[in-house]
Protein backbone atom coordinates (compact mmCIF):
# COMPACT_ATOMS: atom_id res chain seq x y z
CA UNK A 1 0.00 0.00 0.00
CA UNK A 2 2.80 2.57 1.03
CA UNK A 3 4.30 1.48 -2.13
CA UNK A 4 1.37 2.23 -3.91
CA UNK A 5 0.73 5.50 -2.54
CA UNK A 6 3.95 6.18 -3.52
CA UNK A 7 4.06 5.41 -7.12
CA UNK A 8 0.35 7.60 -7.43
CA UNK A 9 2.21 10.42 -6.06
CA UNK A 10 4.81 10.42 -8.79
CA UNK A 11 2.25 9.76 -11.25
CA UNK A 12 2.54 6.15 -11.79
CA UNK A 13 0.39 3.69 -11.00
CA UNK A 14 1.44 0.38 -9.45
CA UNK A 15 -0.06 -1.44 -12.24
CA UNK A 16 1.67 0.62 -14.61
CA UNK A 17 4.97 0.13 -13.06
CA UNK A 18 4.72 -3.47 -12.83
CA UNK A 19 5.13 -3.95 -16.60
CA UNK A 20 8.47 -2.96 -15.94
CA UNK A 21 9.34 -6.13 -14.44
CA UNK A 22 8.51 -8.03 -17.63
CA UNK A 23 10.51 -5.34 -19.86
CA UNK A 24 11.92 -6.76 -22.81
CA UNK A 25 13.67 -4.71 -25.24
CA UNK A 26 12.62 -4.78 -29.23
CA UNK A 27 14.36 -3.14 -32.11
CA UNK A 28 15.24 -3.69 -36.21
CA UNK A 29 17.75 -1.73 -37.99
CA UNK A 30 17.93 -2.20 -41.33
CA UNK A 31 20.82 -0.30 -42.23
CA UNK A 32 23.47 -1.78 -44.42
CA UNK A 33 26.04 0.58 -42.33
CA UNK A 34 25.44 -0.34 -39.47
CA UNK A 35 25.58 -4.01 -39.60
CA UNK A 36 28.30 -4.37 -42.15
CA UNK A 37 30.12 -1.36 -40.49
CA UNK A 38 29.26 0.10 -37.55
CA UNK A 39 28.01 -3.03 -35.01
CA UNK A 40 32.42 -3.62 -35.65
CA UNK A 41 33.15 -0.13 -34.10
CA UNK A 42 30.55 0.22 -32.36
CA UNK A 43 31.10 -3.84 -30.40
CA UNK A 44 35.10 -2.34 -30.13
CA UNK A 45 34.53 0.73 -28.57
CA UNK A 46 32.55 -0.81 -25.59
CA UNK A 47 35.29 -3.00 -25.06
CA UNK A 48 36.88 0.12 -23.78
CA UNK A 49 34.23 1.12 -21.18
CA UNK A 50 34.61 0.09 -17.34
CA UNK A 51 32.45 -2.43 -16.03
CA UNK A 52 31.47 0.43 -13.24
CA UNK A 53 30.18 2.43 -15.28
CA UNK A 54 26.24 2.41 -16.06
CA UNK A 55 24.82 2.51 -19.50
CA UNK A 56 22.68 5.33 -18.58
CA UNK A 57 25.93 7.18 -17.64
CA UNK A 58 27.15 6.44 -21.14
CA UNK A 59 24.17 7.93 -22.76
CA UNK A 60 24.24 11.17 -20.24
CA UNK A 61 28.23 11.33 -21.20
CA UNK A 62 27.11 11.11 -24.95
CA UNK A 63 24.73 14.28 -24.42
CA UNK A 64 26.95 16.34 -22.60
CA UNK A 65 29.36 16.27 -25.82
CA UNK A 66 26.75 18.18 -27.32
CA UNK A 67 25.47 20.57 -24.86
CA UNK A 68 29.27 21.27 -24.37
CA UNK A 69 29.22 22.14 -28.34
CA UNK A 70 26.19 24.29 -27.75
CA UNK A 71 28.06 26.41 -25.30
CA UNK A 72 30.89 26.60 -27.09
CA UNK A 73 28.77 27.85 -30.24
CA UNK A 74 27.15 30.67 -28.11
CA UNK A 75 30.95 31.53 -27.06
CA UNK A 76 32.55 31.35 -30.32
CA UNK A 77 29.23 31.90 -33.13
CA UNK A 78 26.02 33.46 -31.29
CA UNK A 79 24.88 34.77 -34.65
CA UNK A 80 24.81 31.27 -36.43
CA UNK A 81 26.81 32.88 -39.24
CA UNK A 82 29.37 30.14 -39.13
CA UNK A 83 31.89 29.99 -36.95
CA UNK A 84 35.37 31.95 -37.44
CA UNK A 85 37.39 29.06 -36.68
CA UNK A 86 37.63 26.05 -38.43
CA UNK A 87 38.36 24.07 -34.79
CA UNK A 88 34.89 25.05 -33.66
CA UNK A 89 33.19 22.84 -36.51
CA UNK A 90 35.54 20.14 -35.77
CA UNK A 91 34.10 20.42 -32.25
CA UNK A 92 30.74 19.63 -33.46
CA UNK A 93 31.46 16.99 -35.48
CA UNK A 94 33.12 15.05 -32.56
CA UNK A 95 30.49 16.10 -30.19
CA UNK A 96 27.92 14.76 -32.55
CA UNK A 97 29.82 11.28 -33.80
CA UNK A 98 30.31 10.88 -29.78
CA UNK A 99 26.88 11.63 -29.12
CA UNK A 100 26.66 9.04 -31.52
CA UNK A 101 28.53 6.39 -30.38
CA UNK A 102 27.67 6.64 -27.12
CA UNK A 103 23.80 6.37 -28.16
CA UNK A 104 24.67 2.79 -29.85
CA UNK A 105 26.74 1.17 -27.01
CA UNK A 106 24.81 2.51 -24.36
CA UNK A 107 22.65 -0.97 -24.54
CA UNK A 108 25.55 -3.02 -25.24
CA UNK A 109 27.26 -2.17 -22.08
CA UNK A 110 23.44 -2.78 -20.45
CA UNK A 111 23.73 -6.07 -21.91
CA UNK A 112 27.39 -6.44 -20.89
CA UNK A 113 26.87 -5.54 -16.96
CA UNK A 114 23.66 -7.18 -17.18
CA UNK A 115 21.58 -3.77 -15.86
CA UNK A 116 19.24 -3.50 -18.86
CA UNK A 117 15.67 -2.26 -17.72
CA UNK A 118 12.88 -0.82 -19.14
CA UNK A 119 14.58 2.51 -17.62
CA UNK A 120 17.35 2.20 -20.20
CA UNK A 121 15.02 2.22 -22.87
CA UNK A 122 13.29 5.06 -21.02
CA UNK A 123 16.39 6.92 -20.47
CA UNK A 124 18.11 6.30 -23.65
CA UNK A 125 14.73 7.79 -26.06
CA UNK A 126 14.51 11.21 -23.25
CA UNK A 127 18.15 11.89 -24.04
CA UNK A 128 17.36 11.77 -27.95
CA UNK A 129 14.02 13.29 -27.81
CA UNK A 130 16.08 16.26 -25.94
CA UNK A 131 19.19 16.49 -28.47
CA UNK A 132 16.83 16.67 -31.31
CA UNK A 133 17.11 20.44 -31.48
CA UNK A 134 20.08 20.72 -29.72
CA UNK A 135 22.63 19.00 -32.32
CA UNK A 136 20.82 20.22 -35.40
CA UNK A 137 21.48 23.96 -33.76
CA UNK A 138 25.10 22.72 -34.63
CA UNK A 139 24.33 22.27 -37.91
CA UNK A 140 22.52 25.75 -38.28
CA UNK A 141 26.02 27.00 -36.91
CA UNK A 142 28.13 24.91 -39.04
CA UNK A 143 26.31 25.89 -42.63
CA UNK A 144 26.07 29.36 -41.44
CA UNK A 145 22.19 29.84 -41.82
CA UNK A 146 21.69 32.07 -39.41
CA UNK A 147 18.56 33.14 -37.27
CA UNK A 148 16.46 32.25 -40.36
CA UNK A 149 13.60 30.82 -41.34
CA UNK A 150 15.60 28.29 -42.89
CA UNK A 151 18.16 28.34 -40.02
CA UNK A 152 14.95 27.27 -37.47
CA UNK A 153 13.87 24.58 -39.84
CA UNK A 154 17.27 23.08 -39.49
CA UNK A 155 17.53 23.06 -35.63
CA UNK A 156 13.70 22.10 -35.56
CA UNK A 157 13.17 19.84 -38.19
CA UNK A 158 14.34 16.52 -36.23
CA UNK A 159 11.45 16.54 -34.16
CA UNK A 160 9.19 15.34 -36.65
CA UNK A 161 10.98 11.69 -37.58
CA UNK A 162 10.97 11.54 -33.65
CA UNK A 163 7.78 11.88 -32.94
CA UNK A 164 7.03 9.69 -35.23
CA UNK A 165 9.38 6.96 -34.66
CA UNK A 166 7.85 7.35 -30.86
CA UNK A 167 4.37 6.95 -32.05
CA UNK A 168 5.28 3.82 -34.31
CA UNK A 169 7.07 2.56 -30.95
CA UNK A 170 3.91 3.17 -29.09
CA UNK A 171 2.04 0.91 -31.05
CA UNK A 172 4.41 -1.79 -32.53
CA UNK A 173 6.34 -2.25 -28.92
CA UNK A 174 9.66 -2.47 -31.35
CA UNK A 175 11.78 0.09 -32.23
CA UNK A 176 12.14 0.43 -36.04
CA UNK A 177 15.16 1.78 -38.06
CA UNK A 178 14.79 1.56 -41.79
CA UNK A 179 17.70 1.32 -44.72
CA UNK A 180 18.39 5.12 -43.80
CA UNK A 181 17.66 6.60 -40.22
CA UNK A 182 18.30 9.29 -38.35
CA UNK A 183 20.34 8.17 -35.31
CA UNK A 184 23.03 6.18 -38.07
CA UNK A 185 23.05 7.64 -41.69
CA UNK A 186 21.60 11.40 -40.01
CA UNK A 187 24.02 11.99 -37.57
CA UNK A 188 27.01 10.80 -39.60
CA UNK A 189 25.53 13.10 -42.71
CA UNK A 190 25.38 15.79 -39.94
CA UNK A 191 28.88 15.29 -38.81
CA UNK A 192 30.29 15.65 -42.09
CA UNK A 193 28.71 18.13 -42.71
CA UNK A 194 30.31 20.13 -39.86
CA UNK A 195 33.79 18.68 -40.61
CA UNK A 196 33.54 19.91 -44.28
CA UNK A 197 32.43 23.49 -43.06
CA UNK A 198 36.05 23.17 -40.58
CA UNK A 199 37.66 22.21 -43.71
CA UNK A 200 36.63 25.10 -46.33
CA UNK A 201 34.57 27.18 -44.25
CA UNK A 202 30.67 27.49 -43.80
CA UNK A 203 30.77 29.53 -46.67
CA UNK A 204 30.80 26.01 -48.53
CA UNK A 205 27.17 25.65 -48.52
CA UNK A 206 26.56 28.82 -50.11
CA UNK A 207 28.73 28.73 -53.44
CA UNK A 208 26.92 27.79 -56.82
CA UNK A 209 26.90 24.03 -57.43
CA UNK A 210 28.12 24.63 -60.64
CA UNK A 211 31.61 25.49 -59.21
CA UNK A 212 32.04 22.16 -57.58
CA UNK A 213 30.34 20.12 -60.00
CA UNK A 214 30.36 21.67 -63.34
CA UNK A 215 27.03 21.90 -65.45
CA UNK A 216 26.72 25.60 -64.80
CA UNK A 217 23.80 25.66 -68.03
CA UNK A 218 21.61 23.54 -65.66
CA UNK A 219 22.45 24.37 -62.09
CA UNK A 220 22.97 28.03 -62.81
CA UNK A 221 23.69 29.84 -59.37
CA UNK A 222 21.96 27.37 -57.54
CA UNK A 223 23.86 26.43 -54.34
CA UNK A 224 23.41 23.78 -52.17
CA UNK A 225 21.82 26.08 -49.28
CA UNK A 226 19.08 26.95 -51.92
CA UNK A 227 18.17 22.36 -52.34
CA UNK A 228 17.96 22.16 -48.09
CA UNK A 229 14.88 22.78 -47.12
CA UNK A 230 12.87 20.70 -50.09
CA UNK A 231 15.88 17.96 -49.30
CA UNK A 232 15.12 18.08 -45.49
CA UNK A 233 10.85 17.68 -45.83
CA UNK A 234 11.16 15.27 -48.83
CA UNK A 235 13.79 13.27 -47.00
CA UNK A 236 11.33 12.99 -43.64
CA UNK A 237 7.54 12.62 -45.91
CA UNK A 238 9.47 10.16 -48.59
CA UNK A 239 11.80 7.90 -46.68
CA UNK A 240 10.00 7.65 -42.96
CA UNK A 241 6.77 9.02 -42.00
CA UNK A 242 5.43 6.07 -44.57
CA UNK A 243 7.03 3.77 -43.24
CA UNK A 244 5.97 4.44 -39.54
CA UNK A 245 2.36 4.18 -40.88
CA UNK A 246 3.34 1.01 -42.79
CA UNK A 247 4.65 -0.85 -39.69
CA UNK A 248 1.76 1.23 -37.32
CA UNK A 249 -0.84 -0.46 -40.02
CA UNK A 250 0.72 -3.97 -39.86
CA UNK A 251 0.67 -3.59 -35.88
CA UNK A 252 -2.65 -3.06 -36.08
CA UNK A 253 -3.98 -5.35 -38.80
CA UNK A 254 -2.28 -8.15 -37.09
CA UNK A 255 -4.59 -7.27 -34.09
CA UNK A 256 -7.77 -6.87 -36.56
CA UNK A 257 -8.21 -3.10 -35.53
CA UNK A 258 -8.57 -0.27 -37.19
CA UNK A 259 -5.85 2.00 -38.30
CA UNK A 260 -7.95 5.34 -38.94
CA UNK A 261 -8.54 6.34 -35.06
CA UNK A 262 -5.06 6.53 -34.73
CA UNK A 263 -4.49 9.41 -36.83
CA UNK A 264 -6.07 11.59 -33.83
CA UNK A 265 -2.71 10.90 -32.11
CA UNK A 266 -1.02 13.06 -34.22
CA UNK A 267 -2.44 16.02 -32.62
CA UNK A 268 -0.09 17.24 -30.56
CA UNK A 269 2.75 17.15 -33.15
CA UNK A 270 0.20 19.42 -35.34
CA UNK A 271 -0.05 21.34 -32.45
CA UNK A 272 3.63 22.07 -31.31
CA UNK A 273 4.58 22.11 -35.45
CA UNK A 274 1.38 24.34 -35.95
CA UNK A 275 2.44 26.86 -33.03
CA UNK A 276 5.82 27.07 -34.06
CA UNK A 277 5.49 28.34 -37.64
CA UNK A 278 2.56 30.51 -36.22
CA UNK A 279 4.95 32.26 -33.65
CA UNK A 280 8.24 32.49 -36.25
CA UNK A 281 6.22 33.07 -39.08
CA UNK A 282 4.94 35.82 -37.98
CA UNK A 283 5.55 39.43 -39.21
CA UNK A 284 4.96 40.55 -36.07
CA UNK A 285 7.78 38.27 -33.98
CA UNK A 286 11.05 39.74 -33.47
CA UNK A 287 12.62 36.22 -31.92
CA UNK A 288 14.31 35.59 -35.70
CA UNK A 289 14.82 38.76 -36.15
CA UNK A 290 16.61 39.26 -32.64
CA UNK A 291 18.83 36.08 -32.99
CA UNK A 292 17.20 34.22 -30.37
CA UNK A 293 16.80 30.91 -32.06
CA UNK A 294 19.43 29.09 -29.71
CA UNK A 295 17.26 30.22 -26.48
CA UNK A 296 14.12 29.07 -28.71
CA UNK A 297 15.77 25.55 -29.32
CA UNK A 298 16.76 25.21 -25.50
CA UNK A 299 13.00 25.76 -24.82
CA UNK A 300 11.65 23.32 -27.09
CA UNK A 301 14.20 20.85 -25.91
CA UNK A 302 12.33 20.39 -23.12
CA UNK A 303 8.80 20.86 -24.34
CA UNK A 304 9.55 18.01 -27.29
CA UNK A 305 11.55 16.33 -24.62
CA UNK A 306 8.31 15.57 -22.45
CA UNK A 307 6.19 14.79 -25.27
CA UNK A 308 8.04 11.99 -26.65
CA UNK A 309 9.32 10.73 -23.40
CA UNK A 310 5.52 10.48 -22.20
CA UNK A 311 4.19 8.48 -24.89
CA UNK A 312 7.58 6.15 -24.61
CA UNK A 313 6.57 5.89 -20.95
CA UNK A 314 3.02 5.03 -21.67
CA UNK A 315 4.66 2.34 -24.39
CA UNK A 316 6.76 0.96 -21.20
CA UNK A 317 3.41 1.07 -19.03
CA UNK A 318 1.01 -0.42 -21.41
CA UNK A 319 -0.92 3.22 -20.79
CA UNK A 320 -3.17 4.94 -22.68
CA UNK A 321 -1.71 7.06 -25.43
CA UNK A 322 -0.70 10.48 -23.85
CA UNK A 323 -2.31 13.60 -26.27
CA UNK A 324 -1.30 16.09 -24.58
CA UNK A 325 1.49 17.54 -22.05
CA UNK A 326 1.01 21.41 -20.22
CA UNK A 327 4.31 22.89 -21.89
CA UNK A 328 2.68 23.03 -24.73
CA UNK A 329 0.24 25.75 -23.79
CA UNK A 330 2.98 28.22 -23.38
CA UNK A 331 3.81 27.46 -26.86
CA UNK A 332 0.16 27.80 -28.20
CA UNK A 333 0.48 31.16 -25.96
CA UNK A 334 3.28 32.32 -27.82
CA UNK A 335 1.92 31.94 -31.19
CA UNK A 336 -1.44 34.19 -30.19
CA UNK A 337 0.55 36.59 -28.62
CA UNK A 338 2.33 37.63 -31.85
CA UNK A 339 -0.59 37.75 -34.07
CA UNK A 340 -2.72 39.49 -31.80
CA UNK A 341 -2.55 42.20 -34.65
CA UNK A 342 -4.60 40.28 -36.96
CA UNK A 343 -7.42 39.76 -34.01
CA UNK A 344 -7.77 43.67 -33.93
CA UNK A 345 -4.95 44.59 -30.77
CA UNK A 346 -1.87 46.14 -30.46
CA UNK A 347 1.62 44.38 -31.15
CA UNK A 348 3.72 43.35 -27.94
CA UNK A 349 6.92 44.52 -27.89
CA UNK A 350 10.27 42.87 -29.45
CA UNK A 351 11.53 43.05 -25.41
CA UNK A 352 7.83 41.70 -24.22
CA UNK A 353 8.25 38.77 -26.63
CA UNK A 354 11.70 37.78 -24.97
CA UNK A 355 10.98 38.08 -21.75
CA UNK A 356 8.09 35.72 -22.62
CA UNK A 357 10.39 33.53 -24.37
CA UNK A 358 12.79 33.70 -21.08
CA UNK A 359 9.85 32.72 -19.02
CA UNK A 360 9.04 29.88 -21.01
CA UNK A 361 12.21 28.32 -21.13
CA UNK A 362 12.49 28.79 -17.12
CA UNK A 363 8.71 26.67 -17.20
CA UNK A 364 10.37 24.29 -18.94
CA UNK A 365 13.08 23.50 -17.51
CA UNK A 366 11.76 23.08 -13.94
CA UNK A 367 8.42 21.38 -15.40
CA UNK A 368 10.41 18.79 -17.17
CA UNK A 369 13.74 17.88 -14.57
CA UNK A 370 10.77 17.35 -12.21
CA UNK A 371 8.38 15.25 -13.89
CA UNK A 372 11.67 13.38 -15.19
CA UNK A 373 13.35 13.01 -11.14
CA UNK A 374 9.81 11.77 -9.98
CA UNK A 375 9.36 9.04 -12.72
CA UNK A 376 13.12 8.02 -12.38
CA UNK A 377 12.91 7.73 -8.78
CA UNK A 378 9.79 5.82 -8.66
CA UNK A 379 10.90 3.45 -10.96
CA UNK A 380 14.18 2.69 -9.46
CA UNK A 381 12.38 2.10 -6.04
CA UNK A 382 9.84 -0.29 -7.78
CA UNK A 383 12.98 -2.36 -9.51
CA UNK A 384 15.30 -1.52 -6.59
CA UNK A 385 17.90 -0.35 -8.98
CA UNK A 386 19.85 2.80 -9.87
CA UNK A 387 19.78 4.92 -12.61
CA UNK A 388 23.43 6.49 -13.03
CA UNK A 389 25.37 3.81 -10.52
CA UNK A 390 26.01 0.14 -10.50
CA UNK A 391 26.48 -1.44 -7.17
CA UNK A 392 29.98 -2.05 -6.54
CA UNK A 393 29.42 -5.54 -5.43
CA UNK A 394 27.88 -6.62 -8.69
CA UNK A 395 30.53 -4.53 -10.82
CA UNK A 396 34.04 -6.04 -8.94
CA UNK A 397 31.78 -9.79 -9.37
CA UNK A 398 31.92 -9.14 -13.21
CA UNK A 399 35.08 -7.97 -13.08
CA UNK A 400 36.03 -11.01 -11.47
CA UNK A 401 34.11 -13.04 -14.00
CA UNK A 402 35.68 -11.29 -16.89
CA UNK A 403 39.53 -11.99 -15.51
CA UNK A 404 38.76 -15.53 -15.16
CA UNK A 405 37.13 -16.10 -18.81
CA UNK A 406 40.95 -14.50 -20.18
CA UNK A 407 43.17 -16.55 -17.62
CA UNK A 408 43.18 -19.49 -20.16
CA UNK A 409 43.66 -17.28 -23.23
CA UNK A 410 46.01 -15.33 -21.84
CA UNK A 411 48.05 -18.73 -20.39
CA UNK A 412 47.63 -20.21 -24.01
CA UNK A 413 49.27 -16.98 -25.29
CA UNK A 414 51.83 -17.54 -22.33
CA UNK A 415 53.18 -20.77 -23.60
CA UNK A 416 52.79 -19.46 -27.16
CA UNK A 417 55.62 -17.23 -26.73
CA UNK A 418 57.51 -19.70 -24.68
CA UNK A 419 57.66 -22.04 -27.47
CA UNK A 420 58.59 -19.65 -30.21
CA UNK A 421 61.20 -18.61 -27.90
CA UNK A 422 62.84 -21.98 -27.64
CA UNK A 423 62.47 -22.60 -31.23
CA UNK A 424 64.69 -19.30 -32.00
CA UNK A 425 67.03 -20.63 -29.20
Amino acid sequence: MAEQKKAAVHGISEDALQHFTTYKYSSVDKSPLSHYVLRHYWNACVEFLPLWLAPNMVTLLGFFFVIGNVALLELMDPDLIGPKYGWVCFSYAFGVWAYSTMDNIDGKQARRTGTSSGLGELFDHGIDSLNCTLASLLETSAMGLGPTKLGALTALIPTLPMFFSTWETYHTHTLYLGYFNGPTEGLLIASTIMLLSGIYGPGLWQRPLADLFGHSDLLGSLSFRDCWAPLLLGSFLVAHLPSCVYNVAEARRAKGLPLAPLFLEWTPMFVFSGALVAWLGSPHSALLRDNHLCLLSLTLSFVFGRMTTKTILAHLTRQPYPYWTVLLLPLVGGAVLVNLPYLGFQPISAEIEHFYLWAYFVLSLVVYFRWAYLVITAICDYLGIQCLTIPKEKWKGLQQQEQKAKAPVERARARSLSLEKGKHA
